[in-house]
């Protein structure tokens, strides 16, 4: 008898020691921050990037004037030596991405890499007065333009009402 009154000891034992390690593990889940909410990201400058790109690209530059203050610009660079291509990143109102890129690129490899796969449709849309065409199906729905010796390609996570909003506040200079 005395076994077994020694192993119902260890049973309740290895009972106690685990509720104990529950409890703990439920006091610090519960005073622990969580951050469940995403990151806030930050606002670029991207003046002098700008002002690079005009003197340096061999076509007109553009970027959206008037947007909404909530319209976050996010990211910002220029590669001269990539075909003079200009990027600019913006995080839409409802969290979406938006950007805009410019290159002197081949414009099949450029828009292929700038909507990240997307597919020429045959849908157009006049903005400001100039025919974009759409492209879908890659991770970056997009439209694109080919005029003054360059690409210009509006793409992102954001609907085709937000790419256009971006297209037609587009100017440059």
């Amino acid at each position: 008898m005395a076994g077994t009154s020694a192993k119902q000891k260890s049973v309740r034992n290895m009972v106690y020691s685990l509720a104990v390690t529950i409890l703990a593990a439920g006091v610090v889940y519960l005073f622990i921050p969580h951050e469940e909410s995403t990151p806030d990201l930050k606002r670029v400058d991207y003046r002098v990037e700008l002002l690079t790109a005009r003197r340096a690209a061999s076509y007109p530059v553009a970027v959206p004037e008037g947007l909404a203050k909530e319209w976050k610009p996010t990211s910002v660079w220029f590669r001269g030596d990539q075909g003079d291509t200009w990027h600019l990143g913006y995080h839409a109102p409802d969290g979406e991405y938006v950007q805009i890129r410019q290159s002197t690129q081949k414009p099949k490899t450029f828009i292929a890499e700038a909507t990240q796969g997307a597919k020429e449709t045959e849908a157009t849309d006049e903005i400001a007065g100039r025919s974009w065409t759409r492209w879908t199906g890659g991770r970056y729905d997009a439209l694109v333009l080919r005029e003054d010796g360059a690409t210009t390609v509006v793409a992102g996570t954001g609907s085709f009402d937000q790419l256009t909003e971006v297209a037609g506040a587009l100017k440059t200079e």
